[in-house]
């Protein structure tokens, strides 16, 4: 018998907030410092120490919130999740239990210029981050560091709308990019800002009701989501075509081994938590101008500017992509076209050279010293013909070098573009008249040849030669010749 099987996942996200400090202390929230150097009595479980709530990380969290087109909870509260880890100082963890604040949102999620699924928020809640333990090589010791304890994070928790690996990291990376559009985090998976955890089942194609599922974690990149997903789907599938029951369970991806692993099993009714209300923190009660407030500062969003950008500037859907996938890289683009409204030559030029040295270099665009004014004025030097396509890209990496604006770099080394025809013309006679081998080849059939009589004009011309009208002129002076 043949079986066919919908996957189901959902995905419950952990986003360290950006914040100078962290959410119930003043200790700096910093990555990278000396273990336990960032700490105080508050984020040590200290007795008698008690939390002060930070309100921009309530501000952050709205931010978040809104521009996951939540429902902000007027009234909602801290709890007590009390379970005993090294990591937990406290014994327990500061977070939002049966009243977040925030609920029934959505990320949308494109390709190719398409809607392709609406992913829903189940919440977003608020917490604090436990510390971080580090273990040994030989595994005999393991050391705690506090310094991450009580940093501000936000949980986004969705439906189980998800029906592929593809899908789930399709979903990470719109995700990502909403909230660096919005500079909440700055998502740096490798610092641990951005955490991600998995459920996913099985159920027969056609059903509604769900599988029986297992939890992913130890997923530290976009790639591990979905390979873990991947091999968990290979997994749960065997499982049921022999007649078998997935167990409940959560596992851990291993990059090592390419698998998921057992960690720990789960009771069908199990309840992970002991939750009570946080007597120390009031609720958080918000008034409908408060909220206004914050959604009146949001940019626009990406998956806004990708449809704003297609339909007003005529760029194709993997252009667009690509512009939006940083507010920065939209802005840059943007800005330009103010000055050289010509969409598609700064898309070309902005995806192919000027991406390319940033790749080179490491950065981002707003990590260097070339502005969008630069860029206006090095396309308006080539729309002009004063420099040819290589010379454009000569000055461009120059500029993105040093800084300098384009015009100071072709008028200092006296780059513009020869388009003077009785100049080519005579440098087209000198190369004819010092290569007759490469004439002769010509003559005899061998058209390429043309491609190295063009290379020794623009040799002799630096680059500078106006290639159009330089070839122009070899082409039909080889012909005069030729008869």
């Amino acid at each position: 018998m043949s079986f066919e099987y919908e996957v189901v996942i959902g995905l419950e996200t952990h986003v360290e907030l950006l914040t100078e400090s962290k959410i119930f202390c003043a200790c700096p929230n910093r990555f990278g410092e000396a273990p336990n150097t960032n700490v105080c009595p508050v984020c040590l479980g200290l007795p008698g120490s008690l939390p002060i709530f930070n309100e921009n990380v309530l501000k952050l969290a709205l931010e978040a919130a809104l521009a996951l087109n939540c429902t902000i909870a007027h009234y909602s509260k801290f709890d007590r999740k009390n379970y005993f880890y090294p990591d937990l100082p406290k014994a327990y963890q500061i977070s939002q239990h049966d009243r977040p604040l925030a609920r029934d949102g959505y990320l949308e999620l494109v390709k190719d210029g398409k809607l392709i699924r609406k992913v829903r928020i189940e919440r977003l809640h608020l917490e604090e981050d436990a510390g971080k333990l580090m273990h040994d090589e030989a595994g005999e010791r393991s050391y705690v560091d506090y310094n991450r304890s009580g940093v501000p994070l936000i949980e986004i928790v969705t439906a189980p709308d998800i029906h592929s690996p593809e899908e789930a990291h399709l979903f990470l990376e719109s995700l990502r990019k909403t909230l660096l559009y919005t500079g909440v985090s700055d998502c740096k998976m490798e610092e641990g800002s951005l955490r991600c955890d998995a459920n996913i089942s099985l159920r027969p194609a056609g059903t509604k009701s769900l599988g029986r599922k297992v939890e992913i974690k130890n997923m530290n990149s976009f790639r591990a989501v979905q390979r873990g997903l991947e091999y968990e789907v290979g997994r749960q599938k065997e499982i049921l075509k022999a007649g078998g029951t997935v167990a409940l369970e959560t596992r851990r991806w291993s990059e090592e081994d390419g698998a998921t692993i057992e960690m720990r099993s789960k009771e069908e009714d199990e309840h992970d938590y002991l939750f009570f209300p946080e007597p120390d923190l009031p609720p958080l009660i918000l008034s409908e101008e408060f909220i206004g407030a914050v959604k009146s500062k949001l940019p626009e969003l990406p998956v806004d500017r990708y449809f704003r950008l297609m339909e007003e500037q005529g760029i194709s859907p993997y252009q667009a992509e690509i512009i939006t996938s940083s507010r920065e890289m939209a802005d840059f683009f943007e800005e330009t076209l103010k000055i050289f409204p010509q969409p598609q030559t700064v898309s070309n030029w902005l995806l192919g050279d000027v991406s390319g040295l940033l790749n080179s270099m490491g950065k981002e665009i707003d990590e260097v010293a070339f502005t969008p004014q630069h860029f206006a004025a090095l396309l308006e030097l080539l729309a002009a013909g004063t420099l040819s396509g290589r010379l454009a890209k000569d000055v461009l990496e120059e500029s993105f070098q040093s800084g300098r604006h384009p015009k100071e770099i072709v008028q200092k080394k006296g780059l513009v573009q020869i388009s003077d025809e009785q100049e080519l013309l005579r440098i087209v006679d000198e190369v004819i008249e010092d290569t007759p081998n490469a004439v002769n080849d010509y003559f005899a059939g061998n058209k390429k040849a043309v491609g190295f009589l063009m290379g020794q004009v623009m040799k002799r011309t630096k680059g500078q030669a106006n290639p159009q009208l330089a070839t122009k002129l070899l082409q039909k002076k080889l012909k005069q010749l030729e008869k």
